[in-house]
């Protein structure tokens, strides 16, 4: 699976790794728990995403400390996910704090890859000069940056404190965002603070394995097992399907067609793998038949017939067919009768 994942898309410049809790009740010690989830238990796969198509690229499954880690567990993930040699460089990458660490980036960086993110404070290579650092009442918008040989560092103050790591970012390029802010007589009113770079990135392209958890979630594989195999087959047929859907959604754009909504896409998914003719597939231009209603004769009044389906009176017929058919909010026998395929 994780191969073909790797096979059949190349992601943009923008990708992100972030975890993705998949929910189970059976018990296995690969099971995680996370407070900080809407999942909170489950097994927990780390997730590398497009952030613009949201495309699972690449996975794999933490199996907790038993884990070799020499570097720690945050630098293994993210070099076992980013494979160079598949990938190739020139990628910008987004991970949270969980990740982000001052070898980690320097070493992506030798690999031609950049990358941005929120860090902690207590992370070892963060700069620990106390000269730089906002005070608590420092107003919103307030900016203070570091830079170390090619990595930057850079303290925002929001509604609260946001530190950031980059090694592709400038400290602040002019960008403003729109804030809510309570002046001394106790108005709100909105203004614009200056915002760095990193920040307005990282909320841009972040989301990618995020969004790629809400496409699966909304036509999961629902089947409740307590053996924790098919609850990871479920998963990764559910990822299957929405990388592929993502596929059809790129090749129906190169052809300037309209692509399929993901239900239809699933349906037409099932029926073709069932051996059976795609019930969303649009039928011939020549047998496309248009169906309008007409009243009978000028009058609305006048000249009234029974009801080819219901027998009760009414003016209306159907153009093409020349059927008389009830055409009412409480009595539709015109879009009922056409429905059964003008079956009385």
């Amino acid at each position: 699976m994780r191969d073909a994942c790797r096979t059949f898309f190349h992601p943009s410049q923008n990708i992100s790794i972030d975890e993705r809790m998949v929910a189970s009740k059976a018990r296995s010690g690969l099971k995680q728990y996370m407070k900080n989830k809407p999942t909170k238990w489950g097994y927990n796969l780390l997730v590398l995403a497009d952030s613009l198509s949201c495309y699972t690229c690449a996975f794999f499954v933490y199996q907790g400390k038993s884990m070799p880690s020499q570097n720690g567990l945050s630098y293994e993930s993210v070099m076992s996910l980013i494979d160079e040699k598949m990938l190739g460089a020139g990628y910008k990458l987004y991970v949270d704090n969980f990740y982000t660490s001052p070898m980690l980036f320097r070493d992506l960086l030798s690999k031609r890859i950049w990358a941005c993110g929120t860090i902690r404070p207590n992370r070892i290579g963060f700069p620990k000069t106390t000269t730089n650092r906002l005070p608590r009442n420092a107003p919103r918008g307030s900016i203070q940056w570091l830079r170390e040989d090619e990595l930057l560092f850079v303290e925002w103050k929001d509604t609260r404190e946001v530190l950031m790591c980059s090694t592709f970012n400038k400290a602040y390029e002019g960008d403003t965002v729109q804030r809510r802010i309570k002046d001394n007589d106790g108005q709100w009113s909105q203004v614009y603070v200056p915002i760095p770079g990193a920040v307005l990135d990282y909320n841009r392209f972040m989301d990618g394995v995020d969004l790629s958890d809400a496409l699966i979630g909304y036509y999961k594989v629902l089947h409740k097992t307590r053996k924790w195999y098919r609850t990871f087959f479920n998963h990764f047929v559910d990822i299957a399907v929405v990388n592929a859907f993502i596929l059809h959604q790129h090749l129906a754009r190169e052809k300037k067609e309209r692509p399929l909504t993901q239900k239809a896409f699933r349906e037409t998914l099932v029926l073709e793998l069932a051996g059976l003719e795609s019930a969303t597939a649009a039928p011939p231009a020549s047998s496309v038949v248009c169906h309008n209603p007409k009243h009978i004769t000028d009058d609305s009044t006048a000249g009234r017939r029974k009801c080819t389906l219901c027998h009760q009176k009414t003016p209306v017929m159907c153009a093409t067919c020349e059927v008389s058919l009830c055409f009412l909010p409480k009595r539709d026998c015109f879009n009922v009768w056409h429905a059964q395929g003008g079956k009385y």
